[in-house]
């Protein structure tokens, strides 16, 4: 016999425990149990003032950051919309059904107003990854390290030229040093040309922190480099963002420095071809970690 359902109990009044509405094999009461993030609280205390009216519990502002990038919701709009109507990220966030959920301009504004200039997020980064070292997930023997492209909310057509000073690669300044030593000791001289050079590259009005970068071999966008470093466990040790028109063999440097003052027990470093150069072997080398880059075949004409 078919059944006719009707919506009746739409308007049903009822006594409801919403622990008891979330499955108890649901991720998010796994993330719930995993992570405590009730540090976050001493961290942002004095970002906020003691007198005036309560503000947004400053802990549901990085939960629903989490919600929106563990679940792959593409804006903070639509992560409002999803919590409002999601059960499971109400549970999460700690709100009744019957509660208001913050507005999505809400974290855009204490981000720009209150979190601006300041190390939060980074602080909160490495609180995480340090209890997953003591935890004993990480294992930071070897470490991986590539990039990626983040396409920048700019119009390619908005541009300007301009001319900015050519930076000098990273390991120049220790090359002169040494080349310097050299010639003394050979009793020579010479007069390194200190010209500051200039180039000319293509500039978003839009986003002037944004660069260039060549996608395939016609396509050109603007966009953002990250450089991520991670153990074999696929856990984010450290990471840098850049212009996209900075090549990887000079985002490596600053990279590798903040992941040498973080963590120790690098043995060896996992690099593909776009950091493949004798400067950065020669970095490595000198601190005792193996680089391990990819293998070239030279091809031979008989």
């Amino acid at each position: 016999m078919m059944k006719i359902r009707n919506n009746n109990t739409r308007q049903d009044v009822k006594n409801i425990n919403l622990d008891m509405l979330v499955p108890q094999d649901h991720i998010i009461r796994k993330i719930d149990s995993a992570l405590d993030l009730s540090f976050i609280y001493e961290k942002v205390k004095p970002l906020y003032s003691n007198t005036g009216t309560n503000s947004i519990d400053p802990v549901v502002l990085f939960k629903i950051i989490l919600i929106q990038y563990l679940f792959g919701i593409r804006s903070m709009r639509q992560t409002i919309k999803e919590i409002e109507v999601n059960i499971a990220y109400r549970w999460y966030l700690g709100y009744g059904l019957d509660e208001k959920i913050p507005h999505f301009t809400t974290f855009g504004k204490n981000c720009q107003r209150r979190f601006q200039n300041t190390k939060i997020f980074e602080e909160i980064f490495n609180e995480i990854i340090s209890e997953d070292i003591k935890c004993r997930f990480v294992n930071i023997e070897s470490v991986f390290v590539d990039r990626t492209h983040i396409k920048a909310s700019a119009n390619n057509q908005k541009a300007r030229n301009v001319l900015i000073e050519e930076n000098s690669k990273f390991y120049q300044e220790q090359l002169e040093k040494e080349i310097n030593l050299d010639r003394e000791n050979h009793k020579k001289t010479l007069n390194f040309d200190k010209t500051i050079k200039e180039k000319r590259i293509k500039q978003s009005t839009t986003d002037v922190e944004c660069g260039v970068f060549h996608k395939g071999e016609h396509k050109k966008v603007f966009a953002y480099s990250a450089n991520t470093a991670c153990d074999k466990n696929n856990f984010v040790l450290d990471f840098i963002v850049n212009p996209g028109n900075i090549h990887d063999s000079k985002a490596f440097p600053e990279l590798y420095k903040k992941l040498k003052n973080k963590y120790s027990g690098i043995k060896n470093i996992v690099v593909d071809a776009g950091y493949k150069i004798p400067a950065i072997a020669k970095l490595l080398i000198d601190d005792n970690v193996i680089p391990i880059m990819p293998y070239k075949l030279t091809h031979f004409l008989y």
